[in-house]
């Protein structure tokens, strides 16, 4: 029977609070905790502080069974992860000859000569289990309390990494029975999240085991579906009873699962049925069409593409009244380059590059999609400054277009 057991990561270190580092180790452990059936329910930064760092420690054991640090274990005097996590158990420190000598050792063979307050890392909490470093300069260690455990690694991506899967994975499946967590995702396009939340239902969301989640990312939506079992294939029977009841209400959203993207999806559509689609783009530069071209790996799907720095750039090459709003510009734009280079669709993007997000104006800049058989635009309020703007426009574009093809095709 597997255990049921909670880990929180612990990242230790004043820059990561300010901003001047950012902690990938956090999200890393994350992954390898997941697979292995772990449940990871806090995370936690905290500085250079031997107060805080007890405190952090103190709290993360009153409600995880695994507490990994990350960060702290080096020589200098802002290193505090050893005496917080001594004083967080009730330890003192205990100096290991033995660890001084292999620091020593190490610093022999990269030709340095080792300081004085590198003896501070062979100073370990009482009864700590040591795990040996091979890979760098600094001791990490597992603290045990009672069926808990502290496990300390060094911030180092390259050596937590390493200790992390040939040192505490093993140590982990030792010492609890573990099971696995296995994830997959349902790429969703075309629709609202209030809206998607809604059609599952909160008999599905509420899911205990497997879950199942919901994640919006500019204009798409991922469906994930988490399950905890011994095994993973019985991990894999729960998750796909759960796929085919959320494919049964909203399926005809779903575009993809884990790995497959939007651009790729609607490409492979548009060269299977022969067909091609043309864009115009304004003040985003190439962000539609180098999407549409990565993922066609030659541009056969792409009848016409033509950018422009403005859009008052295209209102003069397509001629059209300079008094006509911009979301008739785009409207015009994007039938006639449909009907000019006779292709089955259109994108027009057309956004103001002088105008960032915080202007939060009418019709700064507008997306427009086409087929013959039915049109859909959108109008932003930010312009092609803002950083969101090429994400915004382009995966609502491609979304929006996915979703007006799989229509015709279930009407024909």
């Amino acid at each position: 029977m597997i255990q049921s057991l909670n880990a929180e990561v612990v990242s230790i270190g004043t820059e990561i609070l300010l901003g001047e580092l950012t902690d990938t180790n956090s999200v890393y452990i994350a992954r390898v905790l997941r697979d292995l059936g772990v449940n990871l329910f806090f995370m936690t930064s905290v500085g250079d502080n031997e107060s805080r760092i007890t405190d952090a420690i103190k709290l993360a054991l009153s409600r995880a069974d695994i507490v990994i640090t990350c960060g702290g274990l080096g020589p200098t005097v802002d290193d505090k992860t050893r005496q917080g996590i001594a004083a967080a158990t009730d330890r003192s420190l205990t100096f290991h000859q033995a660890l001084l000598d292999a620091i020593a050792a190490r610093f022999v063979t990269y030709k340095v000569e080792m300081t004085e307050n590198n003896r501070q890392q062979a100073y370990l909490p009482d009864d700590a289990l040591v795990v040996e470093n091979p890979v760098g300069t600094a001791p990490a260690f597992i603290v045990e309390v009672n069926d808990k455990a502290v496990i300390s690694l060094p911030g180092v991506p390259r050596e937590m990494k390493f200790l992390m899967q040939e040192k505490v994975v093993p140590y982990l499946r030792q010492r609890y029975q573990l099971g696995v967590i296995k994830a997959r995702l349902l790429k969703v396009a075309g629709i609202g999240e209030s809206s998607l939340d809604d059609m599952i239902g909160r008999d599905i969301l509420e899911h205990s085991n497997p879950t199942v989640g919901l994640a919006a990312h500019h204009g798409e939506i991922d469906i994930r579906i988490t399950a905890k079992a011994e095994t993973i294939a019985a991990a894999d029977d729960m998750i796909a009873a759960t796929e085919a009841q959320v494919r049964g209400r909203v399926g005809k959203f779903i575009y993809g699962v884990d790995d497959d993207t939007l651009q790729d999806v609607l490409v492979s559509y548009l060269v299977t049925a022969k067909q091609r689609i043309a864009v115009v783009q304004s003040g985003v530069g190439n962000a539609l069409t180098d999407m549409l071209k990565v993922a066609d790996d030659g541009a056969s799907a792409i009848a016409y593409e033509s950018t422009f720095n403005h859009p008052k750039d295209v209102r003069e090459e397509f001629a059209v009244d300079p008094e006509m709003s911009l979301r008739d510009v785009a409207k015009t734009v994007v039938q006639t380059i449909t009907e000019r280079y006779t292709a089955d669709a259109a994108i027009v993007l057309l956004a103001d590059p002088d105008v960032d997000e915080g202007a939060d104006r009418d019709e700064v800049s507008v997306v427009c999609v086409y087929t013959p058989m039915k049109s859909r635009e959108r109008v932003y309020g930010f312009g092609g400054q803002s950083e969101i703007a090429k994400a915004w426009m382009t995966r609502w574009s491609l979304s929006s277009l996915w979703r007006m093809l799989r229509d015709q095709t279930d009407d024909d």
